[in-house]
């Protein structure tokens, strides 16, 4: 058998390559996917949405608005919690400063109905009723709401301008039996009672008590932040009609406001016994005590404030004198009596200066003790009166807090200098 041996070599040829013609993609040239209709969806769910939450927004600010304000021209929001009927109520702005609103009637045979709003100011609300325009001598009826929640209201006597010449449960005005109520919405207080009267007086006072300032447990009322005085026509306020008259039936309106006599003069008063005891004598003092080295500077600085110091305080002593004794509170002769130590050892201070020794004599050294223990005495006296006299007067806490950081300041530096001189020994 013969075996052919082949050998195949298969042989290639070369391709020839090919060449796909190819463009540049542009972006903008790409179709995008077909979502408007999804976006306009969305776009509108997101208006939707910012419209529902300004409507919301806007409903909720004109709820809180409504809530907090009163006028003649809405009814009464706390109807339903006043002990009488409200629905006709004539109503008119008895203070607008304050945004004081009465409302009133004759409710029935020698029953006259009232309700007066104001903002509360964590105080006291009143309206007085007086003869002849004055408010020593008349009587009021005053409501507040206390810290832990139940209302008060009580009548007072006016026999003076301070808190205890205004006795509690005593005053000419007759309410009628379990119709006194005081209530509190948003931030407005609504102190509602009725009055056994034929015809109460229409010359009225109004007040409200100093900011974040309650009455006393006992019911004594602080001195009133600010006071105004008015008057109503009560002929024709009869019930029987529907809805609230906004011109008050006969409201003048002729309401003057002010605070009480006296009341510039002891603010005067407190502030230059304040600006001349209790400034200008520190600091004067502190003059002496720690700039000795800047000699002759210290000696001219001391006598020249504490001269104005001195002068600036008799001042305040003298209009002190004029104030009478119902211009203030508690025990107002132990204030004066202070006030007039206190002078006294400021004139010894200056007939000490006058005849001052020299400095080699040798009773330089019992002056110089003198001068120093009394003037620091004389200074002491007259930071406690003036705490005490603030206290008396009723005033905002603000003057008190506002000293006591001076004195603190004051102090404080006083320390400085002090372990300054000792370490320099």
């Amino acid at each position: 058998m013969l075996y052919h041996h082949c050998s195949w070599k298969a042989k290639s040829s070369p391709v020839a390559p090919i060449n796909i013609p190819t463009q540049p993609r542009n972006p903008a040239s790409i179709p995008a996917p077909k979502t408007s209709g999804v976006t306009e969806v969305v776009e509108m769910k997101k208006a939707s949405s910012l419209h529902t939450l300004f409507l919301f927004f806007l409903t909720s600010f004109a709820f809180l608005v409504k809530s907090q304000s009163d006028s003649c021209s809405s009814k009464l929001s706390v109807s339903h919690l006043i002990p009488f009927n409200t629905s006709s109520l004539r109503c008119f702005s008895a203070w607008s400063s304050q945004d004081f609103i009465l409302r009133y009637e004759n409710a029935g045979s020698n029953v006259w109905s009232y309700v007066l709003s104001a903002p509360d100011t964590g105080s006291y609300i009143s309206i007085g009723f007086s003869g002849d325009g004055s408010m020593v001598g008349s009587s009021a009826m005053a409501g507040w709401i206390t810290s832990s929640g139940p209302g008060i209201v009580k009548r007072y006597y006016l026999g003076g301008t301070s808190s205890k010449r205004c006795p509690p449960d005593q005053g000419s005005l007759d309410p009628v039996q379990g119709k006194s109520v005081i209530t509190s919405q948003g931030s407005r207080l609504y102190l509602a009672f009725q009055l056994n009267s034929a015809q109460p007086p229409q010359r009225l006072i109004y007040a409200v008590g100093p900011q974040n300032n309650l009455p006393s447990s006992d019911g004594y009322l602080p001195r009133h932040k600010t006071m105004a005085s008015g008057s109503i026509n009560l002929s024709g306020a009869g019930g029987g009609e529907s809805g609230e008259n906004e011109d008050g039936g006969g409201a003048t309106g002729d309401v003057v406001e002010g605070g009480v006599s006296g009341f510039d003069l002891k603010k005067q008063h407190a502030i230059l016994v304040m600006l001349g005891w209790g400034v200008l004598m520190p600091i004067g003092m502190m003059m002496a005590r720690y700039f000795k080295q800047f000699d002759p500077f210290w000696f001219y600085s001391h006598i020249s404030i504490q001269g104005i110091g001195f002068l600036l305080g008799v001042a305040g002593i003298i209009l002190g004198f004029k104030l009478g004794d119902d211009e203030g509170e508690g025990d107002i002769d132990t204030h004066k009596n202070l006030g007039i130590f206190i002078l006294v050892f400021g004139c010894l201070q200056v007939m000490a200066f006058l005849a001052r020794p020299g400095k080699d004599a040798k009773v330089r050294r019992y002056w110089n003790w003198y001068h120093y223990w009394v003037g620091r005495a004389a200074i002491a006296c007259a930071v406690g009166n003036i705490f005490y006299g603030l206290d008396l007067a009723g005033e905002d806490r603000s003057w008190s807090i506002g000293y006591g950081i001076f004195l603190g300041v004051w102090g404080f530096i006083c320390l400085v200098l002090e372990v300054r001189s000792w370490m320099d020994r």
